[in-house]
């Protein structure tokens, strides 16, 4: 993964609208690209484990020609959800990412082969009821992909830009009423 700005204190972003909503990267350039074969899992680890309640997501974005996973920054209308969690609904609102030090999600087998960025971010919701309460966690790895298909993975958004502070599962009381249903924020899952 790419050292994030937070790496020593494991702080977050708080400003949907700032730059550091993309990668939260100290440096994009010091991170090893791994392979990876589409179809295979690729996941995380946190440390501490995830324990504020809200989603995991995960993302993707093809690196352009001409560049490379290490050098480019992910910038553009380039990303696309490849996971978001839901949470389980009763006297509370449970994730099952809570107290989990992994995180793992298949990489869609449809996707062209090349490099690209993968995301991942847990929204905190402990804090959502109010505008800017919601605390994003997030980091990005760089990979090369073999072995895919030939599609593009879409839609497509941009970090920022993707997310608004008053979009429904960003700004948001979970803990009276509590409610009894939740709306992920950014672009669909992609699939093949």
């Amino acid at each position: 993964m790419i050292k994030t700005t937070h790496w020593q204190n494991n702080g977050f972003v708080g400003d949907v609208k700032s730059e550091g909503i993309r990668c939260d990267a100290l440096s994009m350039g010091s991170a090893t690209t791994i392979n990876v074969t589409a179809g295979s899992t690729i996941g995380f680890s946190a440390s501490p484990n995830i324990y504020h309640p809200g989603p995991v997501q995960m993302y993707m974005a093809r690196v352009p020609e001409g560049k490379t996973a290490k050098t480019w920054d992910g910038s553009g209308s380039v990303w696309f959800k490849v996971y978001q969690e839901q949470p389980n609904f009763g006297a509370q609102l449970t994730w099952p990412s809570t107290n989990k030090a992994t995180q793992s999600v298949t990489v869609p087998r449809c996707l062209k082969s090349g490099e690209y960025l993968f995301r991942i971010e847990h929204i905190a919701l402990h804090s959502a009821g109010s505008s800017g309460g919601a605390q994003f966690y997030i980091s990005c790895g760089q990979i090369s992909l073999s072995g895919g298909g030939n599609t593009e993975g879409g839609p497509t958004v941009a970090f920022p830009g993707a997310y608004s502070a008053s979009d429904p599962g960003i700004l948001i009381n979970i803990n009276y009423p509590v409610p009894t249903s939740y709306v992920n924020p950014g672009p669909k899952v992609f699939t093949c």
